[in-house]
């Protein structure tokens, strides 16, 4: 019995043996295959890892460099904005400066219209002045001629005015045998009225001479007419009576017509329109006082005398 069951136990230790020695091919062969395949696998996981760790690298790389371009945009965004507040500021000043510009143009405008008006403006006061300096000067030769006439009536005519309370005229060379003494006449004008305040020597007519000096304002006739009276009171021996009225003024020196004489009057030697003498004879030069000897108005001075026609 112990046979039988050793010679099973050896027959199935047999069969497993086989069945072993069968497997052990398949194993080993199985064992090879896991062994390529987990040594290609192990080759490729590291071959993995390498790649993974020089992708990691060329990661870290790539965030220095994303970090570096972070910055540089940071910075390129402050810079934009850097520039676009100074283009802003650039543009307010553009139109600040062009504005300026506006209001200069209109300021030059303005300047060249005003420099027009003055320009015409001191024209017309060129033209105004060159006028004014031609009357002046027109004026100038007026008052010298007038001076000349008023020395020609002063010499000749003896004739002088004092002015105070009222206008004094006064003449010489009326009497040729007292060519020094004085005939005078004072007369007044006020509120449009003469009046003849004194008269020495006491002269007829005077109230009708006046009367019709307030009509026609002929200031400059009625001396004229005054100074032919005193030649014919003259010559009928009536002479001046005492001292002249004292006017309490300076003798100022004026030709016979005054300011309120008529423009109808003109300067004219009273020789020539009355036929006036000093003497019988009408020649060319007269006998004055001592002896002096004076044009007459026949002479230069009556020419310049008839030149202020033209000016009166």
């Amino acid at each position: 019995m112990q046979s039988s069951e050793e010679n099973s136990v050896l027959t199935r230790m047999a069969e497993m043996r086989l069945v072993c020695e069968r497997e052990i091919p398949i194993q080993q062969q199985r064992i090879d295959s896991l062994h390529t395949y987990y040594r290609n696998s192990f080759d490729s996981a590291k071959s993995d890892a390498q790649r993974t760790l020089q992708l990691q690298e060329e990661l870290e790389k790539l965030k220095e460099e994303f970090r570096e371009a972070e910055e540089a945009l940071v910075k390129a965004r402050a810079e934009k904005t850097r520039k676009a507040a100074k283009k802003m500021v650039i543009m307010e000043s553009i139109s600040a400066a062009q504005a300026r510009v506006q209001e200069l143009k209109g300021i030059v405008k303005d300047q060249g219209e005003r420099k027009e008006n003055y320009a015409a403006i001191i024209s017309q006061q060129s033209e105004a002045l060159a006028v004014a300096r031609e009357k002046c000067q027109q004026k100038i030769e007026h008052t010298e001629q007038i001076e000349e006439a008023i020395s020609w009536y002063n010499r000749v005519l003896g004739f002088r005015i004092e002015c105070g309370h009222g206008v004094k005229f006064i003449f010489t060379n009326i009497d040729p045998k007292n060519p020094n003494e004085e005939y005078s006449f004072t007369i007044r004008h006020e509120n449009e009225i003469y009046t003849l305040l004194t008269c020495d020597p006491q002269l007829n007519d005077t109230k009708e001479l006046v009367n019709e000096l307030n009509k026609s304002n002929g200031l400059f006739e009625f001396v004229r007419t005054m100074r032919v009276k005193f030649q014919e009171a003259a010559s009928h021996g009536i002479s001046p009576h005492g001292p002249s009225l004292d006017q309490d003024s300076s003798m100022i020196s004026l030709s016979a017509p005054s300011a309120s004489v008529s423009t109808d009057h003109r300067y004219e030697s009273p020789v020539k329109e009355k036929g006036l003498k000093f003497s019988e004879s009408n020649s060319s030069s007269r006998k004055v006082g001592r002896g002096q000897t004076i044009r007459s108005p026949g002479s230069a001075s009556l020419r310049r005398s008839s030149r202020l026609k033209g000016k009166s």
